[in-house]
């Protein structure tokens, strides 16, 4: 398998030096943020190379000689919101990245199905979480017509580009499970739309992420290694755990679009993102490459890191010696 990192991590320095960073972990591929909730800090001058092929050029440049490539890029964000000030925003960055993944000779790009509000006229996003009345299941079918009428349409312009559009399964999203995918398919007849295989989400909501990739096989198109420890208080709060603080606006706080912003993590979580091996053994990522391996063997697993009780490059350092030896250890039974 091909083994890279999320740049998110390193958006504290510039692009030549998380290239250093990314090859000093021993990866070779790096996966750009395009947008959405995050700035593309590591694509200045994104116009430009839209329109410019010097300008194009001049940043490929930038990759040679490194030993690291452009690992598709990712712009994961609400492209659904019913506040057009977000939601129109976050579908324009899907579009505009679809046209720069063709400028750069890429065709993966990374994202989000989005969710929309509950009925015409919304102002927030609605996510039903457990449908157990009958209005729940119309809101849902609403939801999913105005995804279908969206993703329509995109994966046109992706087909026309020749990108495939990776939706990670994440909650929050129309899409966060093996069913979603399909209805959107169903109702689609998308070819150039499928997943992101990002584990982590996967485990707190306590499935198996290669049971996940075997299910869904070809839809499959690039992968995000990511660990989750379930931790004692999910004994009592469950992996839902709602127990988040809303930051004040003196206090640090990352922007998600409009007046949205990420809230405080719950203190003794009931689950927490930490780095690989933290969670699960280097034998399961094996056997989650594994499971990569039998789709596309060439495909990118890249790493992101949210362990908040590591440093950025530590992090980044522990996580790609397991999943290195997974690799490893894959290609001792692959040959």
């Amino acid at each position: 398998m091909k083994l890279g990192v999320y740049n998110a991590v390193l958006h504290d320095r510039s692009l030549p030096e998380a290239l250093k960073a990314v090859g000093k972990a021993g990866l070779t591929g790096i996966e750009i943020n395009s947008g959405g909730f995050l700035p593309p800090v590591h694509i200045p001058n994104f116009d430009e190379i839209l329109s410019s092929d010097a300008a194009r050029d001049e940043y490929l440049g930038t990759f040679e000689g490194t030993g690291v490539s452009i690992a598709g890029l990712n712009c994961n964000g609400n492209p659904l919101h019913p506040n057009p000030i977000i939601g129109d925003a976050h579908a324009e960055d899907i579009r505009r990245s679809i046209r720069l993944a063709e400028r750069l000779g890429q065709d993966r790009v990374v994202t989000m199905s989005g969710l929309p509000g509950g009925e015409p006229g919304a102002t927030t996003p609605n996510w039903i979480v457990n449908a157990w009345n009958s209005a729940s299941l119309d809101v849902l079918d609403y939801q999913m017509g105005v995804a279908a009428d969206f993703w329509m349409e995109t994966d046109k312009l992706a087909s026309d580009h020749g990108v495939k559009v990776a939706l990670e399964l994440h909650p929050q999203n129309v899409v966060f499970n093996p069913a979603g995918i399909r209805e959107l398919i169903e109702r689609t007849g998308a070819t150039h739309v499928g997943v992101e295989l990002d584990a982590s989400h996967l485990f707190w909501q306590q499935m198996d992420p290669v049971a996940v990739i075997r299910d869904l096989g070809p839809l499959v198109f690039h992968a995000a290694a990511k660990d989750v420890r379930i931790n004692p208080a999910a004994a009592i709060y469950g992996v839902l755990d709602n127990r988040f603080r809303k930051l004040d606006i003196s206090e640090p706080r990352t922007n998600l679009g409009g007046d949205e912003w990420a809230n405080e993590w719950p203190k003794d979580a009931a689950w927490d993102f930490v780095a690989l091996g933290k969670g699960h053994d280097a034998a399961y990522w094996t056997e989650f490459l594994r499971a990569l391996h039998e789709i596309d063997p060439d495909m990118w697993v890249n790493i992101e890191h949210e362990d908040v009780s590591l440093g950025r490059i530590e992090g980044l350092e522990v996580a790609s010696t397991v999943l290195r030896a997974a690799n490893e250890a894959l290609a001792g039974t692959t040959r």
